[in-house]
């Protein structure tokens, strides 16, 4: 019997390639990689500083949908085409996280998918 489960949310953007919006095996949910799509259009948001907002927003729409919130994160990536906006991202992400804050990478990258400017993806634990 399998302990994997797939996680869904209209909340979110949907799935744009081969990969699900998260997946659950046991206490741990592996957050896919969110970009500055608003689910509703699925049309990318403008601005490093909307796109982060819309980022974290995603991941949390995910997170709920998983029966847990952002602060079962305990591992956060964050992909940055310019690290120039590495401040910004701690600004923002200061807004949406709280200590004991989840551990973190983040990494310049030459592009992201759809011309997004942040991309980030995490691991949550839920208790339950």
């Amino acid at each position: 019997m399998s302990n994997k489960y797939v996680i869904q949310t209209p909340d979110a953007p949907a799935a744009i390639g081969t990969y699900s919006q998260a997946v659950r095996v046991d206490h741990t949910v592996y957050l896919s990689g969110q970009i500055g799509l608003d689910p509703n259009t699925m049309q990318m948001v403008e601005g490093i500083e909307a796109q982060v907002h819309r980022v974290f927003q995603n991941l949390r729409a995910v997170a709920d949908a998983a029966g847990g919130s952002l602060n079962d994160v305990v591992k956060l990536n964050i992909y940055l085409t310019d690290l120039a906006h590495f401040a910004k991202v701690n600004e923002i992400m200061a807004t949406y996280f709280h200590q004991p804050y989840p551990a973190r990478a983040a990494v310049g990258v030459a592009s992201l998918p759809r011309g997004a400017l942040v991309e980030a993806d995490g691991v949550l634990y839920l208790q339950e």
